[in-house]
């Protein structure tokens, strides 16, 4: 995608200096847009963790790159499985970080340690342009749902609505985005479409990453409180619904940022369609019941009680909201049943959230 004309992926290594990789800083983000440099495995893990990057995709992505650094250092066996056990630790709920790794160790093992650093760069550079293409094609087969909306509006209410919770753009993904991306092409395709932007406490991606790419690429889109959501749709103000996901279970179950399963509760109730996009990496065929088997990250209370911005000045600004002495609980994430989702938006096309619409797509994990 495009920042003021300059494309950009959201992950890159300058070839003539492998020992660089960069993205962008998503915590300074829209105060600055900040170029971090990361030259150690400690410091990818360190981004991953405290969300300078984020995103499922982009996190996978990442990591991948993260453990091509580590084998600079030492490629031996011990210390290639040390290090990529330590980046797919970092983050337990999303679970393209995890299958990035194993993708990796499955190309690396063979090898002999001479070949790794090369070969581990190469492999990096595959998963990023997987995903690239992914994205696009999740964007293509979302446009047609888009375009099935728009074209069935009369009179005067020819906008097309669509609310849309955390932030799954170009900035959580290589490019493109998964959530995002149908509704950029829609955008380009000269579709009246307007979003609805959920903040997305207590971190606020949405308010913060959502509105800034959206902003950036001219789609008109309003930020919400979260939980704005409901009375929207209560008042036929949201045509549909489009989130990403950082895991779907085999039977369609989908773990994305809190707030979500309230969502699809509000859809449901007002008959406002509901899709999940993701590309196949996202799926975790080894897991059948979302609410009893994926882990949800609990995360600092810190996120919870103190609110980041800038001030007046345009300078960094952190206040308490709640008591001193109150506690807080932050679930990162929460699970939304299949039986509360329309369908599913891949890069093969669209399915019913369920084992079977699944594997109508990906028949070879029958």
């Amino acid at each position: 995608m495009k920042i003021d004309g300059v494309p950009y992926r959201s992950v890159w290594v300058d070839e003539t200096d492998r020992s660089t990789v960069r993205i962008f800083d998503q915590t300074r983000i829209p105060a600055t847009l900040d170029i971090l440099e990361l030259r150690t495995r400690d410091q990818v893990a360190d981004a991953i963790v405290t969300m300078q990057v984020r995103g499922a995709p982009l996190i996978g992505a990442v990591a991948a790159y993260g453990l091509a650094l580590s084998l600079r250092v030492d490629a031996s066996d011990d210390a290639m499985e040390r290090d990529a056990a330590f980046l797919a630790a970092t983050r337990p709920t999303a679970i393209n970080l995890r299958w990035a790794i194993a993708r990796m160790l499955e190309h690396l093992r063979p090898l002999d340690p001479s070949l790794r650093v090369q070969a581990a760069y190469e492999e990096a550079g595959r998963i990023c342009d997987e995903d690239v293409a992914q994205n696009e094609a999740i964007g293509r087969h979302g446009l047609g749902l888009i375009t099935q909306i728009a074209g069935a509006k009369t009179g005067d209410r020819k906008t097309v609505n669509i609310l849309t919770h955390c932030n799954a753009g170009w900035i959580a993904t290589v490019d493109w985005g998964t959530a995002l991306a149908p509704i950029y092409m829609a955008h380009d395709a000269g579709i009246d479409v307007h979003v609805w932007v959920d903040e997305t406490r207590p971190r606020n991606q949405g308010a913060a990453l959502t509105a800034w790419e959206l902003g950036r690429h001219g789609v008109r889109h309003t930020v919400v409180v979260d939980n704005a959501g409901g009375h929207l749709m209560q008042h036929g103000m949201v045509d549909l619904v489009i989130v990403g996901t950082d895991r779907v279970t085999r039977q369609g179950d989908v773990a994305n940022k809190i707030g979500t399963y309230l969502k699809a509760l509000a859809a449901a109730d007002n008959n406002v369609p509901f899709w999940v996009a993701l590309p196949s990496t996202t799926i975790d065929w080894t897991v059948r019941d979302g609410v009893a088997e994926i882990p949800i990250e609990e995360r600092s209370e810190a996120e919870v009680t103190m609110v980041h911005g800038v001030d007046a000045h345009g300078n960094p600004a952190s206040v308490r909201v709640t008591p001193a002495g109150s506690a807080a609980a932050n679930p990162a994430f929460d699970v939304t049943p299949a039986r509360l989702v329309t369908g599913l938006l891949t890069e093969r096309g669209t399915c019913d959230a369920t084992e079977a619409g699944l594997l109508s797509l990906f028949p070879e994990h029958a």
